[in-house]
């Protein structure tokens, strides 16, 4: 029987969880349950869990030094943590929804854009922009300004991520296949004020219990992540040329992203369909993918992002994105891009 994870293409949503990082975790699960703020045997051998990891995660995206690492419940909070300690950043129109609709609630300005090219105003002094975006993969390098927040959520562990201009970073471990409810923000050189109150955790930077089991997945996802990064990246390549092959002789079909874009993500947008009607049907075909981010899956308006880049509403609706995992096969892709083709021609001709 087939792995069900070779079909899944979806992991710009979600990651499933690498067995190394569940046996890692399974100790601190039951054994190893102190808390890791408490100064007896099980939590110092929790504290010791959430250093290590802490180091795991810091050599995974470059950091300095591992106290530049805070741990958070995933990106979404080290965003809304950014944004509410600088109101006066500016952002883009093409950030994750949690970045997005914060930045729209508490009025922040909008970084101009043409198409997927992004202006940098001389007066922008502290700006917000992601590094691959999670619908179309569109690739941004770290603007020089004075002050530089990224959501690199879809780039930590799957592309070679700069931090010479970042101050701060968000990232989730379940997009690198660790634990939901788990993720990092990385401070160059001080954390914000925190956005949490109640205790003197992580510094004083963030306060909570900390979720040592996450933390430790995290760490050995990050580990696993770092160790293979070349050889994962390569085969999302490999994937993402089978499937664009064989979707080579499809009529109305527009990739989005830009020139320059990850080969983990694969937005296509297709004339004469709704990509919901598109993901139903592949699931009924055993395939997962989806038609925006997960996030904002059960929106009914057309996508924030390809509406800033441009692409007209309806063409918008059409849109399937196809994200690309270690676990998928030249196979499996292949036939992923047929079903579409078949699928395509049948929703075309009712």
């Amino acid at each position: 029987m087939a792995n069900p994870a070779e079909r899944y293409f979806d992991h710009a949503s979600t990651t499933p969880l690498d067995e190394r990082v569940l046996e890692a975790m399974l100790p601190y699960l039951r054994e190893s349950f102190g808390n890791a703020n408490s100064i007896h045997e099980l939590g110092r051998r929790s504290h010791q869990a959430v250093d290590h990891a802490r180091g795991l995660v810091a050599d995974l995206i470059g950091a300095e030094d591992p106290s530049q690492i805070v741990f958070t419940s995933g990106a979404t909070e080290g965003n809304n943590w950014f944004l509410c300690a600088y109101p006066d950043a500016w952002v883009s129109r093409f950030e994750h929804a949690s970045i997005f609709e914060r930045a729209q609630h508490d009025k922040h300005r909008w970084l101009p854009n043409h198409g997927y090219e992004i202006e940098i105003p001389a007066e922008a002094e502290t700006v917000s922009l992601m590094l691959v975006n999670n619908e179309t993969g569109t690739i941004w390098d770290p603007p020089a300004v004075e002050i530089l927040h990224t959501d690199m959520t879809q780039a930590a562990g799957k592309i070679p991520v700069p931090l010479d201009n970042v101050s701060f970073a968000s990232l989730s471990a379940h997009k690198l296949y660790g634990p939901k409810g788990a993720g990092a923000f990385y401070c160059r050189d001080f954390p914000p004020e925190s956005l949490l109150y109640g205790g003197e955790h992580e510094g004083g930077a963030r306060a909570g219990t900390l979720n040592v089991p996450g933390i430790v997945g995290l760490g050995e996802a990050a580990r696993i992540a770092k160790d293979s990064l070349a050889d994962n990246l390569q085969h999302a390549i490999d994937i993402r040329n089978v499937v664009l092959e064989e979707l080579g002789s499809v009529s109305g079909m527009h990739l989005n992203g830009g020139p320059r874009t990850s080969p983990y993500i694969l937005s296509i947008s297709f004339e004469g369909v709704v990509g919901e009607t598109l993901v139903i049907e592949m699931d009924k075909l055993g395939f997962a993918v989806s038609s925006a981010s997960a996030c904002s899956s059960h929106s009914s308006s057309p996508s924030h992002v390809l509406g800033a880049a441009g692409v007209p509403a309806d063409l918008a609706r059409g849109t399937v994105r196809i994200s690309f995992g270690k676990a998928n096969t030249a196979e499996a892709a292949q036939e992923l891009a047929r079903s579409l083709v078949t699928t395509l021609k049948n929703l075309r001709t009712l």
